[in-house]
Formats: structure tokens, C-alpha cells, sequence
């Protein structure tokens, strides 16, 4: 039997919700009883294993498992040389390769902090991601040079660069075990990462990451996935988020498999990968899905070996569609945050879920939906001062609840201290009680399973109803000749709330009234678009999200944009052009909304 259909053989896979739950049950209950073992002494161990095996597959490099124990060994006496002490940082500037895991894994084993900063930053927001994290030191590969340098004006204290130098100082440096006397007293309650938020709205904030997470988070999910020494996953997501640095990573690697890296995404290109290096596995995101579905047939998109992928933000209507083109297998959809204190997994495969807590685990994993209030931004309380559970089918915003004790439900927190403050509610269903806030609406069903409604801040109020910009999102997405579509609330002068508009990239078939007789049978008519605006693309961030500020900023006013602007006129019953003297009667509240 050939791999691609071994990989298919549902004889040849184990059961995918008992094996996947059983396996990250057993992978992980012994973390907490072994308080010094971090996972770069876990990779040692590793290294006695798998030896010679590959471990991590760059594009101009590659390293086994013995080959990534001895480049972090050499990292940490780097460290050492360098006076890093316990809880000191030291900030990472680099693109995907093996070295940056060797670097962080390393850094954190004598103790110190490795701040994994974003390499689509510069100039002031850049300073203010090294300013978060305030390292000693900063490596900084050859390519991102240029953004330190803009970034350096900005900085409230320069740190030590690290460059060509650093090849030289490592070069010198033994690759043999740790003797006694380079040990630090380093334990999983320590801080290993930080990790910064997206900043897909307001300033990325750094966030703790204690070994114990980077040991959850990878024991975990090779659980849920079964990951062997025989796996390979391809992993084109930044190095510098928990998923793509860490969890694509080291799930694969603990399971004694290899992780294939790439600088970056390419639809083009995906395929090629795939079955060049003969991978079993790949991490996506849910816009990464989409692209793939988007792009002209490959020949070897189903000549392929891979028998499951994992990630989160798949959209329940493409999900069948990207199952059945591909010929996936299996699809494990998560959702979880970098700091947050619960996660969800579909290992059933129910489309268009983000996952569920299972009984057995409710105890570890604590989850609640309350109602929120678009108008507040807040949790809705009741007449009680408690807030109010939401039944299932209401959307609500998810809380997970704290606890004190080392391990994946206390919350770690931010380096800015009113930040980790404003993530936290308190007295939420009984007096004392603390609960962190993930800023996500949901629902979820009577089987238990939670679907993905919206960001807090994205929904919108408009005429007194609440508004998701993912549902319209979605309604959008399946009209002809639209290809992508950003949704957002705008105010309107004299009215409440915020008016629906919707950015959207078309193609040459797009045609503005089959898209509002597509939209009145989709969506009630107070979620409808009033506002369009035709764009020839979007920013996004690394790990492509959309980043709406400048679009909002903008809003409807043609002043402020030359990309076509349409109007929704309920007298015409069309979408007419916006120009100057329309949005002027708008604003005067001449025009019918």
C-alpha cells in the first residue's frame, strides 16, 4: 500500500475522537509531577531517542534531533557568556529556520526569557514590541536589519545587537551536555516566551508564556494527533506565534517526527511541498485554507500522503468543500489564545465547530458563555451584579475560569500589568470568583459543541439589533464575483450605533444588484450592508487578519478613499454610487437609512 493510500485507509488510522482525546490525556499527566523538566531537557532526551532522525527541515537548512540538542546547548552558553540571568530577555528578529527554535530553546533552558518579535514590524511599532520586553539583548537576522534600525530612534533603551557576530561567538562554543555547573534552576512555572497579541486592534501586547504552557501546548496536541517518528508537518505560519513557533513545531518534534519550515505561505508552491518531503501533517490557519481553495488545480493536490491537518478559523462554508477537494482525511479544528486559560477541540470533525470540552475534562478546562452588551462592550450583569449565562444557540462572550496553581488554567498575563488587569473579570457567578475574558462571541449547541460567532469588538449595533461581521462575512463570501469581503460598523451622524459596511475585492462578474437580491435571502435587513467599498486588496497581519482600523477610520466618506464607494438606497432599491453630495445629504440626515 502506498503512503497516500495508507494515509486515506481508515483501517490504517485509529479511531479519531477516543484515540485523539486518550493520547492527549496520556501525553500530558505526568507534566505537572516532574517541575524541572522543561522541554529543552525534553528535547535532550530526544536527541538520545531519534538521533540522526531530522528534526526541523528549513529551506537552506536542516537539523536531526541530536543536531538540535547541540545547537541549543551551544545557545544557552551563548547566554551564559553573556550574563543572562533568570527572567532576563532576549529578543529574536529572525525569519522561519531551525535555528530559531535551537535559539529560544536554548535562551529558556539557562533561564532566560526569549521575546519571539514579529518580522512584518518596523519603526515605532517595532520599538514598542522590543520596549514590551525590554531585553538585554537582541539577534537579529541579516534581512531585518533595516527594521531595527528604523526601529532605533524609537526605543526607550537600545539593547545589545547580535548579527554576523553571534555565528562567531556560537562557532566557539562546545555542543557537548551542560556540566553541572551551567545548570540553572530552571522549573515549568518559569516564564520561557513572550509571545505578543496580533494587534489586529490597538498596540500588540506581550504575553507570558511559563514552560509549563510550552509543555501543555506540545504534549497536547501530539496527542491529538498521534505523531510518530514517522511524521513530517509543514508549517508556513511565523515562528513567532504560539502556533506556528511552538505548537506546529514541538508536537511533531516531541513525537519524535520532524517539522518541515517555511519562510511563508505559498498557494502556489503548497503542493510541491507537501510531496517533496513527504508530509503527513500540516498546521493552517483558516484563511491559509482558503487561499488553497481559491487557486488554479494542482496536479499533486491530491497525490499526497497526509492523513490529518490541524489548526483553527476553518469557515463552516468551505470547510466540505476544502475536505473533499483536498481528499484531507482528517480535520482538527481548535481554538485556543496564546494567554489564555481554556481550549476547545472538534476531534470529531463536526464541520464548522471550534471544538468542545468533554465532560471528563470540564474540571480542566472550565468554560462558560455570558451575555454580552455591544453597546458597553461588556459582560451584561443581572439584577444580581452576576453576569448571565447565555442557554445554548445564544451567541455570548467565552470566559475561561483562573486558578492560582502552575499550569494551563492560571493566567499568565501580559508584561503590561493594566492589560493583564483588563482581561480579567471578578464576581462573575459568585462572590471571589475570577474569570479571564477572551473577547470572542460564541454559541454553543446542546451537544456541547461551540461555534465561532465574532470578535467583541467587531460585532456591532445597528437599529437594536447586534450585528457578527463574521455572518455577513460569510454571506458575502458565497455571492458571485466577490472574493473576499471585510466587514465593519460605521457611524452614521444623527443615528445609533453603527452602520453596516462591507469591504469587499470582486471579480469581473460582480454585479451589485445580484449581490443584494443574494444578500435579502441570506441576512435580516438590518445586517445587510448600507455601505460598500470596492478595494483592490487588504492589509493583514502574518498570520492573515484582517487589520480593519485604517478601513473604519476611513469610513464612507469618498474624501478619504479613491477606491468606489455604493450605497444601499432603500428608495431606489439598489446600490447606487457615494459621492460627495450623497454622503453630504447622509450626514444631514436627508437620505432614509
Amino acid at each position: 500500500m502506498s503512503m497516500a493510500a495508507a494515509a486515506r485507509d481508515p483501517a490504517a488510522r485509529p479511531p479519531s475522537s477516543a484515540a485523539g482525546w486518550i493520547g492527549a490525556l496520556e501525553r500530558t499527566s505526568r507534566i505537572g509531577t516532574q517541575p524541572s523538566r522543561t522541554l529543552p531537557r525534553v528535547v535532550e532526551e530526544l536527541a538520545l531517542a531519534h538521533g540522526a532522525r531530522p528534526a526541523l527541515i528549513g529551506e537552506g537548512a536542516r537539523l536531526s534531533h541530536q543536531g538540535l540538542a547541540e545547537r541549543a546547548r551551544a545557545y544557552a552558553r551563548w547566554a551564559l557568556a553573556q550574563g543572562v540571568r533568570p527572567g532576563d530577555a532576549v529578543g529574536l528578529l529572525m525569519p522561519n529556520c531551525p535555528d530559531y527554535m535551537a535559539a529560544w530553546l536554548g535562551i529558556s533552558r539557562v533561564g532566560g526569557v526569549a521575546a519571539l518579535l514579529n518580522t512584518q514590524l518596523t519603526g515605532p511599532a517595532l520599538a514598542h514590541c522590543i520596549d514590551a520586553a525590554a531585553p538585554r539583548h537582541l539577534i537579529v537576522a541579516e534581512g531585518l536589519r533595516e527594521a531595527v534600525a528604523q526601529a532605533a530612534p524609537h526605543l526607550a533603551a537600545a539593547p545589545r545587537l547580535w548579527g554576523d557576530d553571534l555565528d562567531a561567538a556560537l562557532r566557539g562554543l562546545g555542543t557537548d551536555a551542560l556540566a553541572a555547573a551551567e545548570e540553572r534552576d530552571v522549573t515549568l512555572g518559569d516564564t520561557a516566551l513572550y509571545i505578543y497579541t496580533s494587534g489586529t486592534t490597538g498596540l500588540p501586547k506581550a504575553a507570558r508564556v511559563s514552560h509549563h504552557r510550552v509543555m501543555t501546548w506540545t504534549h497536547w496536541f501530539s496527542g491529538l494527533m498521534g505523531t510518530t517518528p514517522e511524521d513530517r508537518l509543514l508549517n508556513c505560519l511565523p515562528m513567532y506565534h504560539s502556533v506556528g513557533g511552538v505548537v506546529a513545531t514541538g508536537s511533531v518534534i516531541v513525537g519524535g517526527g520532524a517539522a518541515v519550515l517555511r519562510e511563508r505561505f505559498s498557494a502556489r508552491r503548497f503542493w510541491d511541498d507537501v510531496a517533496a518531503e513527504r508530509c503527513t501533517l500540516f498546521q493552517y490557519i483558516g484563511e491559509l485554507c482558503r487561499y488553497l481553495l481559491v487557486a488554479p488545480a494542482h496536479p499533486l493536490e491530491r497525490a499526497h500522503a497526509l492523513r490529518l491537518c490541524a489548526g483553527n478559523g476553518l469557515r463552516p462554508e468551505i470547510w466540505e468543500a476544502f475536505q473533499a477537494r483536498f481528499a484531507i482525511p482528517r480535520i482538527l479544528e481548535f481554538y485556543a489564545a496564546t494567554e489564555g486559560t481554556l481550549s476547545l477541540v472538534n476531534v470529531e470533525g463536526r464541520v464548522g465547530a471550534v471544538g468542545r470540552v468533554p465532560p471528563f475534562l470540564a474540571h480542566r478546562s472550565p468554560a462558560a458563555l455570558v451575555r454580552h452588551d455591544a453597546a458597553t462592550g461588556l459582560p451584561e450583569r443581572g439584577p444580581d451584579g452576576r453576569c448571565v449565562r447565555c442557554p445554548p444557540g445564544e451567541a455570548g462572550e467565552l470566559i475561561g475560569r483562573l486558578s492560582r496553581e502552575v499550569g494551563s488554567q492560571r493566567f499568565e498575563g501580559y508584561t503590561d500589568a493594566a492589560a493583564s488587569d483588563a482581561k480579567v473579570l471578578r464576581d462573575v457567578f459568585a462572590p471571589g470568583d475570577a474569570w479571564m475574558r477572551t473577547g470572542d462571541l460564541m454559541r454553543v449547541d446542546r451537544q456541547g459543541f461551540y461555534s465561532f460567532v465574532d470578535r467583541v469588538g467587531d460585532t456591532f449595533r445597528w437599529k437594536g439589533e447586534n450585528v457578527a461581521t463574521t455572518e455577513v462575512a460569510a454571506a458575502l463570501g458565497t455571492a458571485a464575483g466577490v472574493t473576499e469581503a471585510a466587514v465593519y460598523g460605521v457611524a452614521v451622524p444623527g443615528t445609533e450605533g453603527r452602520a453596516g459596511m462591507a469591504a469587499l475585492t470582486v471579480g469581473p462578474d460582480f454585479d451589485p444588484a445580484a449581490l443584494r437580491t443574494h444578500l435579502a435571502a441570506r441576512l435580516p435587513a438590518y445586517a445587510r450592508p448600507l455601505f460598500l467599498r470596492l478595494c483592490p486588496g487588504f492589509a493583514v497581519t502574518a498570520t492573515f487578519k484582517q487589520m480593519k482600523q485604517g478601513l473604519v477610520a476611513d469610513g464612507f466618506d469618498p474624501a478619504r478613499t479613491t477606491d468606489p464607494l455604493l450605497f444601499d438606497d432603500a428608495a431606489a432599491g439598489a446600490y447606487v454610487p457615494l459621492d460627495a453630495d450623497l454622503f453630504a445629504r447622509i450626514g444631514r440626515g436627508e437620505v432614509r437609512l
